[in-house]
């Protein structure tokens, strides 16, 4: 009776373990599963595109006149009439200022009167050309005739008379000579007054301070009555009457650093901000140093800015954006999908068995949001933008793609 109630209760421990093995393994075995599918990871994706893209760099510089200079004079004088004033605009060659130079009047008027006597002296000397050139016309027919007859008759004329009328002749002949000299002095005497007129005359008309170029008035230096020194005189200091700018152009000075020096080319459209008004204009690159300053590494470059309406002024300042790069149709990712290390770049692709391969890549133009990819990566494949420390090569994801603002406008 014993054996029987032992051999019953063993019956009913192998039913329970097979009834739990039946129905609690499967069920532990579901559950499991689904853990296993719990810890693959979910990482955010963008699909690589293509679109344009710029590198640029902004920079802030101030206005400055195209051209400015104070205007001397160029005799020294007073001021008899200044007709500008600060603000005023003018014209290329309007008169400024007229000075009062009264010895200058006095040297003029000599220098026409040394004009007038070498006129005189040149009537004179012609006059006695022609009288010199005739007496030897006479004396010479004369001698010829003489001559002649002494030839054609030996003895009919006398030895000392021939000799005298020869004498003559040369006499006359040298005559000419000596008042042709004259003439010929009488001649550089009028050359010389005269080049000594015409530069008095243009003394006389310094006298009148005319605009080198068209601009507006920036400074006044000096009143009617003032002493004008003249410009030219190294051994005094000369007070400017005014200052001139030109305003209908402008250049705007920036530093352009190192690194964008390469990239630099005359002639390049450039926009500009101008904060102080509110508007964008438009400029080009004009001219540059073409060396690097030491002390800041960067290079003076000017950009020449229309400003017919003279709304800008000198010392605004402005911001310009340089585009170095561009391209149209360049393979771009974001930035946070490049790692970086050694002078090398890779990215994290989610392939189609949804496993993570790391792909080394060749970078182009880079703008701060996005990189080009030249080499390492094929158009629409995902690519892997965040958490990059925490995924690995051959790993598992569940990619799930993100929507990248920079992607679509590819701009900088």
């Amino acid at each position: 009776m014993q054996l029987k109630r032992s051999y019953i209760a063993i019956s009913l421990a192998v039913a329970a373990i097979v009834g739990w093995t039946i129905f609690e393994f499967p069920a532990h075995k579901a559950q499991a599963s689904r853990e296993d599918s719990s810890v693959i990871p979910v990482v955010a994706v963008t699909l690589a595109t293509r679109s344009v893209i710029s590198s640029s760099i902004t920079l802030s510089g101030a206005f400055r006149p195209y051209q400015e200079v104070d205007v001397h004079a160029k005799v020294a004088g007073y001021i008899r009439r200044i007709y500008v004033d600060v603000g005023d605009k003018v014209k290329e060659k309007q008169t400024l200022a007229v000075l009062e130079v009264p010895e200058l009047s006095a040297q003029v008027t000599g220098a026409n009167a040394d004009i007038r006597r070498s006129e005189d002296a040149i009537h004179r000397a012609e006059q006695d050309v022609k009288r010199a050139e005739s007496t030897h016309t006479a004396y010479h027919a004369a001698y010829t005739r003489l001559k002649q007859a002494s030839q054609a008759r030996p003895g009919l004329i006398a030895e000392q008379e021939l000799d005298d009328s020869m004498a003559k002749d040369q006499e006359a002949e040298a005559q000419v000579g000596s008042v042709r000299a004259a003439l010929a002095e009488a001649q550089s005497q009028l050359s010389m007054a005269r080049a000594t007129q015409d530069r008095y005359a243009t003394l006389e008309a310094y006298s009148r301070i005319t605009a080198p170029f068209s601009g507006v008035v920036t400074k006044r230096y000096a009143d009617t009555g003032a002493l004008i020194q003249a410009g030219t005189a190294s051994e005094t200091q000369s007070m400017p009457v005014v200052k001139l700018a030109e305003w209908s152009r402008l250049r705007l000075v920036v530093p352009v650093p190192e690194s964008a020096v390469p990239d630099l080319r005359l002639g390049q459209s450039i926009d500009l901000v101008v904060p102080a008004l509110g508007r964008t204009l438009k400029g080009k690159v004009a001219r540059f140093a073409d060396s690097l300053n030491e002390e800041t590494r960067t290079m003076h470059t000017e950009i020449d800015v229309e400003n017919p309406d003279g709304t800008l002024v000198e010392g605004m300042y402005a911001e310009t954006t340089l585009v170095l790069h561009q391209k149209d149709n360049a393979l771009t990712v974001p930035a946070q999908a490049i790692r970086r290390a050694n002078n090398h770049a890779t990215l994290f692709v989610v392939d189609q068995s949804s496993a993570v391969v790391e792909r080394p890549v060749t970078l182009g133009v880079e703008n701060g949001e996005r990189i080009e990819v030249l080499s390492g990566l094929s158009d629409g494949e995902q690519v892997i933008v965040g958490n990059l420390n925490g995924v690995q090569a051959g790993q598992r994801v569940r990619p799930k793609v993100v929507v990248q603002p920079s992607a679509v406008e590819g701009q900088s």
